[in-house]
């Protein structure tokens, strides 16, 4: 791991009061709170409600559908999905605390969005030439570089895929990933120093993963804080495949308690999300019901029923019945190392794959 800086942690709060959130918010938009409903602000009409959003820890889409649909009142209600949001200005520093950026440090945002945390990183390192941020969205760029050049001297501001990183101004020190990845481009940590940082939401689990870079081309990492990113768009779930007869259900008897499983710890619970990529949930007619990649399983008056390619809550079980035996572990015995050919979540020792500890113990029981 990265030895520790010498100089002093980086005046975050000082950045967030030089580099104010209003400057990159538009006069109209749709406002998120956490756990409360959804309201339209609109600059010019009632400039006291937007300012009170702007100023507090909400979120505030400004994109819907990739610009393909209008940004309005009635549509933002109707829940068409997201693409471009401010994000939580808690959730922003919690980033900015883990990625660490110091002066003079080259760094590569991935996701520009509104320009916001762009225009914080080009302040936290003091010279806004050493920040590239780098947008997919040709929209989305030209209203960031206007407020980016309005707010200062602006970091460098490229158009295209982040995936692919920049690679004609590597290497860098950090790396700030502002939208939800499943599989990390390997392009990023070549492209990262020996000792670089790399702060991304990983998006099976939706959690601020922090990474440091080795010098042998792999990367080690460890889950902190809960979050909710976009995903890339590149690694968007595709369209569910057409449909096909479908194949028998399997059908046996229920012989585990199924109450340890619902509501998970977050050990647990990041467990489920890696290794399945659902939870256990109840519905209203009191059916237990998992449910990922195109195969279900259900469970109801002491019967599991499993259909699709995998036999999910035989696989529910087997996960939980490894993170009992690990002592119930939470997320901070738990992580992530990325090689050239794999990247794989780990529990106590980087060494070795939750995955392949969860098909060895299901080969013990079934041999």
């Amino acid at each position: 791991m990265e030895p520790p800086r010498a100089h002093a942690p980086p005046p975050i709060a000082d950045a967030l009061i030089r580099v104010p959130r209003h400057a990159f918010i538009p006069a109209a938009a749709w406002v998120e709170p956490a756990g409360g409903d959804g309201y339209w602000i609109d600059r010019d009409r009632d400039p006291d409600r937007w300012w009170r959003a702007v100023c507090t820890d909400t979120v505030i889409y400004t994109q819907l559908d990739d610009g393909a649909t209008e940004l309005t009142p009635h549509n933002a209600a109707r829940a068409f999905a997201p693409t471009c949001s401010a994000s939580s200005p808690l959730l922003i520093a919690a980033f900015l605390r883990h990625l660490a950026p110091a002066p003079g440090d080259r760094i590569l945002e991935v996701g520009t969005g509104t320009g916001w945390t762009a225009a914080l990183l080009a302040d936290l390192t003091g010279d806004p030439g050493r920040v590239t941020t780098v947008e997919i969205d040709p929209a989305l760029a030209a209203t960031a570089a206007a407020a980016l050049r309005a707010a200062g001297p602006p970091p460098r501001l490229v158009v295209g895929d982040g995936t692919h990183g920049v690679p004609e101004h590597a290497p860098y020190d950090r790396l700030h990933i502002t939208a939800g990845v499943r599989e990390i481009p390997y392009a990023w940590i070549e492209q990262t120093r020996p000792g670089g940082v790399i702060v991304l939401p990983y998006a099976p689990v939706m959690r601020l993963l922090r990474l440091v870079v080795a010098g042998d081309g792999t990367a080690l990492g460890t889950f902190h804080e809960d979050c909710a990113f976009m995903l890339l768009r590149s690694q968007r779930p595709p369209a569910p495949p057409a449909a096909t007869a479908p194949a028998p259900d399997r059908v046996r008897a229920l012989e585990r308690d199924p109450a340890p499983l619902l509501d998970p710890p977050p050990g647990l619970q990041l467990l489920f999300d890696v290794l399945i990529g659902d939870l256990p949930w109840e519905d209203r007619t009191g059916t237990l019901v998992l449910d990922a990649a195109g195969s279900r399983a259900t469970v109801r008056e002491g019967r599991v029923i499993q259909r699709g390619p995998r036999d999910l809550w035989d696989e529910a079980e087997r996960v939980h019945a490894v993170w009992t035996d690990r002592g119930e572990p939470g997320p901070d015995r738990m992580g992530l190392r990325l090689t050239r050919e794999r990247q794989y979540v780990w529990l106590d020792d980087p060494a070795f794959a939750v995955a392949d500890i969860l098909t060895t113990r299901g080969e013990t029981e079934h041999g």
